[in-house]
């Protein structure tokens, strides 16, 4: 979006032994950022003597570096102008409306109180009580709502051209992915559980729609796949539709659907409570990679494919016991599939989230246990999707980690892990 003001600055000119007067055109993209302002300089006096760089339409235009001392002298003038006249803020100057399925999920809550220097790293926080009574959590239900992107995010086309499948996209951590990854050019699509997500992927889809229409980049329409992704033709079902739909392509799977029950003793958790857990966050994952790497290999190989597992592999829970042995499940199969695949070009890695506000939480713990998530870390809060997804991003782009595989990233608030 373009924002313009109009300014007058004197400089002194050595020719006419005068001062002239400037009109100076400011232009950003970007009303947040002071840094993006470029002064363009416009004298009506010197039109023919600057002709390259006015117009007498009166749009302004890039003044050439060397034309004359007056130039350099309003340039002067200009940086003492920055410094004592802010730039426009929304609202003075008109601008184009925002998109309004992003910003719901840009900021839509309140982060934790910030510490007086401004730093969101160390903050105290208390979430609402609240509770929701059933697997898979809904994020259309919470309070505060997680912040899925960050209101400021820079994208820089990392994964332009590139085909992503998401598993478990519809919230949490999978949406900030998927919202991401569809800011950076990728074409996205995810899974959810059918009957029990609707409400979330609708969200999403409609977010990555958005998304599509503001950045271009030739990225095709995204997709929003129900399935339940515990049993393998329903994985190899989705892989095909996503593949079949884009020239048989995909090029980043993201393993991350998952689910998690409060169990405070072995003795509490059945066989079919074991199978439930198991099929969802670990049987999943061998699944689709099996799937999407036929098609990785199909293509000549190259691709990534990242694992999300958790802090609790690492440190252990001792009310999350099974859930807790499917993540450890993850890291060794993150390390394994990695170097199996290693000579394909194919990256296997992995991101272990601590503490993050996701719908998992008011669906697994006691209000109590809710209204104080995250402050055992040494950051004393919990983290946002927001602040976890750009570690997926990293790991999918070529630019940024072609040469890391089987390794694991560890946005959790401050807690040192080994392994």
């Amino acid at each position: 979006m373009l924002y313009a003001e109009k300014k007058h600055v004197a400089a002194w000119s050595n020719s006419k032994r005068r001062a002239v007067q400037l009109t100076v055109h400011w232009v950003t993209r970007d009303t947040a950022s002071s840094a993006a302002w470029r002064p363009q300089l416009r004298d009506p006096r010197h039109v023919r003597r600057h002709a390259p760089c006015v117009s007498t339409s009166g749009a302004p235009l890039y003044p050439p570096l060397a034309t004359s001392g007056l130039l350099h002298r309003a340039m002067r003038a200009l940086r003492l102008l920055q410094q004592f006249h802010p730039p426009p803020r929304q609202g003075y100057a008109r601008a184009l409306p925002a998109c309004r399925a992003l910003a719901s999920f840009a900021a839509s809550s309140p982060r934790a109180k910030q510490s007086p220097r401004g730093s969101r790293a160390m903050a105290s926080q208390q979430f609402p009580p609240q509770k929701q009574d059933s697997q898979p959590g809904k994020e259309h239900l919470m309070e505060p709502r997680p912040e899925a992107i960050i209101k400021n995010y820079k994208a820089a086309n990392k994964l332009q051209g590139k085909v992503a499948l998401v598993t478990g996209g519809d919230s949490g951590i999978g949406r900030a992915v998927c919202l991401c990854f569809a800011m950076e050019g990728a074409t996205v699509a995810f899974t959810y559980l059918k009957g029990h997500e609707d409400k979330d992927a609708e969200e999403t889809l409609h977010a990555l729609r958005d998304i599509k229409s503001r950045v271009g980049g030739g990225a095709g329409d995204p997709m929003a796949l129900p399935a339940d992704l515990g049993y393998e033709e329903n994985c190899r079902k989705v892989v095909e539709e996503v593949a079949n739909a884009h020239g048989g392509r995909i090029d980043i799977l993201v393993n991350n659907a998952a689910e998690q029950y409060v169990r405070p003793c072995i003795t509490d958790i059945t066989e079919q409570d074991l199978d439930r857990v198991f099929r969802t966050n670990i049987y999943s994952f061998f699944f689709m990679a099996k799937y999407a790497v036929k098609r990785m290999k199909e293509r000549g190989g190259g691709g990534s494919i990242i694992n999300t597992t958790s802090i609790n592999a690492y440190k252990g829970n001792t009310t999350l016991l099974d859930y807790t042995a499917t993540k450890g499940a993850i890291v060794a199969f993150t390390r394994a599939l990695s170097m199996q695949l290693a000579e394909q070009g194919i990256r296997v890695n992995g991101v272990a989230p601590g503490p993050i506000w996701t719908p998992l939480i008011p669906a697994s713990f006691p209000e109590e246990k809710v209204k104080q998530f995250g402050s055992e870390v040494p950051m004393k809060r919990a983290g946002q999707p927001s602040e976890v997804a750009p570690c997926f991003v990293f790991l999918a782009s070529e630019q940024d980690s072609s040469y890391m595989s089987g390794q694991v990233l560890h946005p959790n608030g401050g807690v040192v892990v080994n392994g």
